[in-house]
């Protein structure tokens, strides 16, 4: 949605420019998608849409695509010709700064959604060009009402999912079971409770834990051998146009874990409920926060538990329409995402410790900025892992 002028001129006035200028090509910008809701789906031309701090806003389309802004609140500029788009945007652009989908060297892939010819281009029509992350945050990766409560509704359905069938599994082991059965059993559970997924939920056996993103080789399925630890990565939503949850639970198919495992289990759950615990002593001093410093709070817990080299990937991910969000991360460590926690948004909190060889731990639950404050879901996060 398209922000009001009074909030979208105070944005605007944080990062230094006059105006926001989202571009749109392929589906290359998924916060273009997101804030303009566009018909039609994606866009084969290029797509220009100025909203300044001061005036209507104005799009800038081809001629085959103008019925994707019937409607629009403002200017439309059809072009055909290259020439037509090029003085379409000097008109725009010159002399005046814009915010843009970009991040200055790379620093956060998922800001940089610009290509940099395009950004060449504007500068040449005498743009100048600054990155637009607060203005994402704010108006990209906000949940609506209606969205937060898909969320809390698929974060409780995946949580009771997961307790039950990994508490099934692990009574399991030497009886033939296998990831993919495992796999097959949580899918079945999570849609005849309402969900859909978008892509698979990771299941893995013992060693196969310690990889991060497992996925089985082809033609492969691991049985549950007795001792394995059980890795269960689950996301899934009410519709694939919501907000999704994303969870990740651990299991032991076994009486007790081995002291290794239990050790490597406290540091992850201490490491998760130090991060969130980051997040909600900030919010209740009123005091902003960046991602980088909420994945600095889970880490510091890790290191000194022994595993730094172990936690191989950021603490959390930023979730909004796309489960792998244009907002905020909880990042020190892939990038420095010195992005503020914005009331509004939602995040992963998902530390791990990966042994290869041995297995991996990880705990994930997911936060959401709401206007009383910060909200973990599920309502129960892991205490303690699943045994058998």
């Amino acid at each position: 949605m398209i922000p009001a002028a009074p909030e979208l001129r105070e944005a605007l006035a944080e990062v230094g420019a006059d105006a926001w200028l989202l571009f749109q090509f392929h589906g290359l910008n998924p916060v273009a998608k997101r804030v303009l809701d566009l018909r039609g789906g994606l866009s084969t031309r290029r797509i220009f849409v100025l909203l300044p701090a001061e005036g209507e806003p104005v799009a800038v389309a081809h001629r085959i695509e103008l019925q994707a802004f019937e409607g629009f609140p403002g200017k439309v500029i059809p072009y055909s010709r290259w020439e037509e788009l090029h003085a379409a945007l000097k008109s725009l652009v010159a002399g005046r700064t814009v915010a843009m989908e970009i991040s200055h060297e790379d620093a956060v892939p998922y800001l940089d959604r610009v290509p940099y010819g395009v950004v060449e281009l504007l500068q040449r029509l005498g743009a100048s060009v600054v990155p637009s992350g607060s203005l994402v945050s704010r108006f990209a990766a906000r949940w609506s009402h209606s969205e937060t409560e898909d969320h809390r509704f698929a974060a409780e359905v995946l949580s009771e999912v997961a307790r039950a069938e990994l508490a099934r599994a692990v009574r399991e082991p030497e009886q033939g079971l296998t990831e993919g059965a495992l796999q097959a059993r949580v899918i079945a559970a999570v849609v005849a409770r309402g969900l859909v997924f978008d892509t698979l939920p990771i299941v893995a056996f013992g060693a196969n834990s310690a990889n991060p993103h497992y996925e089985p080789a082809a033609g492969q399925d691991v049985p549950l051998r007795s001792g394995d630890v059980v890795l269960l990565d689950l996301w899934a939503g009410r519709s694939l146009t919501t907000v999704f949850a994303d969870q990740t639970w651990m299991g032991f198919a076994g009486a007790r874990p081995p002291a290794r495992v239990l050790e490597v289990w406290d540091a992850v759950r201490r490491a998760r409920d130090a991060a969130i615990g980051a997040v909600e002593s900030a919010a209740t001093a009123r005091r902003p926060i960046a991602g980088y410093e909420a994945d600095r709070a889970a880490r510091q817990i890790i290191e000194a538990a022994g595993f730094a080299d172990a936690f191989v990937h950021r603490t959390g991910h930023s979730i909004d329409r796309d489960l792998h969000g244009s907002g905020p991360h909880l990042d020190d460590y892939e990038t420095h995402d010195d992005r503020l926690l914005l009331p509004g948004v939602g995040f992963s909190v998902e530390p791990g410790v990966y042994l290869p060889g041995e297995f991996g731990v990880r705990s994930e639950v997911n936060m959401h900025w709401t206007e009383s404050g910060p909200e973990v879901t599920p309502r129960e996060r892991q205490g303690g892992m699943i045994v058998g």
